[in-house]
C-alpha cells in the first residue's frame, strides 16, 4: 500500500492570483511616485534606493523598447521591501490638500460671478465679512462688468478676485459660495 504524505494545509499562504495583485498595486503606487513633482517627491519619507529608482524612472524617456516600463517594474520591486501603507497615506495628504486648496479657489470663483450677477450677493458677502472694503469691492464690481460689457481686459475681474482672496481665508468651510 502506498502511503500518503500528510502536506500542510495551502489556506495560509496567499494565491499566485493575490501575490499578483499586490505587486501591480505596488507597481502602481510607484508610478504614482514617478507621477509627482520633484518638491512634493523630496517631501515624502521613502527609502533613498527607491527616490532614485524613481529620479531615473522620471528621466527615462518613453519608448517602444519598453525601457521605462522596465524601470516602473524596478520601482514596483523596490515597493516591496518598504511599506507602503504610510507611502499611501503621505500622497493621500497632499492630494487632500491640494483639494481643498481647489475647493477653495472654486468657492471664490463663485463668490465673484455672484458679485458681478446679483446685486445682493455683496450685502450676503458682508454680512458675512463685515470688514471688507466696501468701496473698493463697489468700484471693481462696476469695473469689471463694465469691461465685459465692453469686451475689455479682465483688469478688475482679476482685481476682485485677488480681494476675495484676501478676504476670505483657505481654512473656511461650509461658507456659501
Amino acid at each position: 500500500m502506498i502511503e500518503t504524505q500528510h502536506e500542510e494545509p495551502l489556506d495560509d499562504r496567499p494565491s499566485k492570483t493575490q501575490v499578483k495583485r499586490d505587486m501591480l498595486a505596488l507597481q502602481a503606487l510607484g508610478e504614482e511616485l514617478v507621477a509627482l513633482s520633484d518638491e512634493r517627491l523630496a517631501g515624502l519619507d521613502i527609502p533613498e534606493d527607491l527616490r532614485e529608482a524613481i529620479r531615473d524612472a522620471k528621466r527615462i524617456a518613453v519608448s517602444k523598447h519598453g525601457a521605462q516600463r522596465r524601470q516602473l517594474q524596478y520601482v514596483g520591486r523596490l515597493m516591496r521591501d518598504v511599506d507602503p501603507a504610510p507611502i499611501r497615506a503621505q500622497i493621500d495628504a497632499l492630494e487632500g490638500h491640494s483639494r481643498a486648496h481647489n475647493a477653495w479657489l472654486h468657492r471664490l470663483e463663485r463668490w465673484r460671478e455672484r458679485l458681478l450677477a446679483q446685486d445682493d450677493a455683496l450685502t450676503e458677502l458682508l454680512a458675512i465679512h463685515p470688514g471688507a472694503d466696501i468701496p473698493r469691492i463697489r468700484a471693481l464690481i462696476r469695473n469689471a462688468q463694465r469691461e465685459r460689457a465692453q469686451a475689455k481686459p479682465p483688469r478688475a475681474f482679476r482685481e476682485l478676485f485677488q480681494v476675495l482672496r484676501e478676504l476670505i481665508p483657505e481654512s473656511t468651510s461650509g461658507e456659501s459660495p
